[in-house]
């Protein structure tokens, strides 16, 4: 399977898991913790989408892109986790793991701007 599948099958499943979560929120007593783990979901499965879209069109730097992608994959799921889990059973997953998932996504944004200054494409 191609970086660019695995890329947006995982961007499907971020905002799958996204919707769901927002849903959840609304059931719940105490919903910010949930209720934000859907939103960052959903906003970088968006943005996953399209940046994989500027890669394959040439507009990105694609090996810089796909690592950017990567990070902000799995930076987008530590965050939600970790927020999920103290939302529906008040623990961390690890300490710092929600930090540590903020660092990814940063790294990533930052990345594709790497990535976009970078490409052969205009």
């Amino acid at each position: 399977m191609t970086a660019t599948r695995i890329h947006l099958a995982l961007a499907a499943l971020m905002g799958f898991i996204g919707v769901a979560l927002l849903a959840a929120a609304t059931h719940l007593a105490s919903t910010g913790h949930v209720q934000t783990a859907g939103q960052i979901l959903l906003f970088h499965a968006s943005a996953v989408i399209g940046a994989t879209a500027g890669r394959k069109g040439g507009y990105l730097h694609d090996g810089i892109a796909r690592i950017a992608l990567s990070a902000i994959i799995f930076g987008a799921a530590l965050f939600a986790a970790d927020l999920s889990r103290r939302g529906f059973a008040d623990a961390a997953l690890f300490p710092r793991a929600a930090p540590t998932g903020g660092w990814f996504m940063l790294g990533g944004w930052l990345g594709l701007a790497i990535a976009a200054v970078s490409a052969k494409r205009d």
